[in-house]
């Protein structure tokens, strides 16, 4: 797959006329806790040539590509990117933290690495991250029989949450990692531990009981974080400067000589 992954990058630099510096995993194979049918979730940066950028015109900043068989494929342009990297964005703060890079090209990506504790903003990460909790906890956890493989996408927020709270830096992507950091009461480990099991074999998780010990977690943690997360603010130099020079020395860098 990764070979056709590059494949569809190459492609959509030819049909777009742009130049992509970075493209990752993004969705549960890069959180570890992939099904075999799941989705590959790829996001890439991309840098249009020098001429958009002088347009007066807005132009589109998105790309976006239909899912087919498995491929769920999409990229931000760069100078969108930054914006939202200023804001300390956890998506993309994830993607710079993916360990399945399928693509990188020229140092754009590294210097962003390097920028990320500058740029990152523990109170907006917390908010994200329980937000996306209890929106998956409203659509899939209700009632006595719940779709089960939907706890992944309140338990990951969640620990990324606690990892915050206890470290102050962006979580790491994968859910075994945060799991056996922060999760310590035995039942609820060997409870995730089996879930995590049974997803990854692919086994048909939809509509079973609610598992209880993990439901209480759930609750918990997420009132608990509610409140801890107003104590959370931080105060962040600004980045627009350091930024516009690395937006200006990209493009240069990208299409040095027309990019060939």
């Amino acid at each position: 797959m990764k070979q056709r992954i590059i494949d569809e990058l190459k492609r959509i630099e030819q049909s777009y006329g742009v130049k992509i510096v970075y493209a990752v995993e993004s969705g549960s194979r890069a959180w570890g806790f992939p099904s075999q049918d799941s989705d590959y979730d790829v996001r890439f940066i991309y840098v249009p040539k020098k001429e958009w950028y002088f347009s007066i015109e807005q132009e589109r900043d998105v790309i976006e590509e239909p899912i087919h068989d498995l491929l769920d494929i999409s990229g931000w342009e760069l100078r969108k990117t930054l914006r939202l990297f200023k804001k300390s964005n956890p998506p993309l703060l994830e993607w710079l933290s993916s360990d399945i890079v399928y693509y990188e090209a020229f140092t754009t990506a590294e210097r962003l690495r390097k920028l990320r504790m500058e740029a990152f903003k523990p109170e907006a990460s917390v908010y994200h991250y329980i937000n996306m909790a209890r929106r998956n906890v409203k659509d899939y956890l209700q009632g006595q029989e719940v779709k089960i493989k939907k706890y992944f996408y309140v338990l990951r927020p969640i620990l990324a949450c606690k990892w915050i709270e206890k470290h102050g830096t962006i979580p790491p992507m994968d859910f075994t990692v945060l799991m056996d950091e922060l999760v310590t009461e035995p039942e609820l480990k060997a409870e995730m531990e089996t879930l995590l099991e049974r997803k990854k074999r692919g086994e048909e998780l939809d509509l079973e009981a609610r598992i209880h010990v993990i439901h209480q977690f759930i609750e918990t943690e997420i009132e608990r974080i509610m409140e801890a997360a107003k104590s959370l603010k931080a105060e962040k130099k600004d980045m627009t400067p350091e930024l516009n020079r690395l937006l200006l020395n990209t493009v240069e860098e990208v299409w040095k000589d027309g990019g060939s």
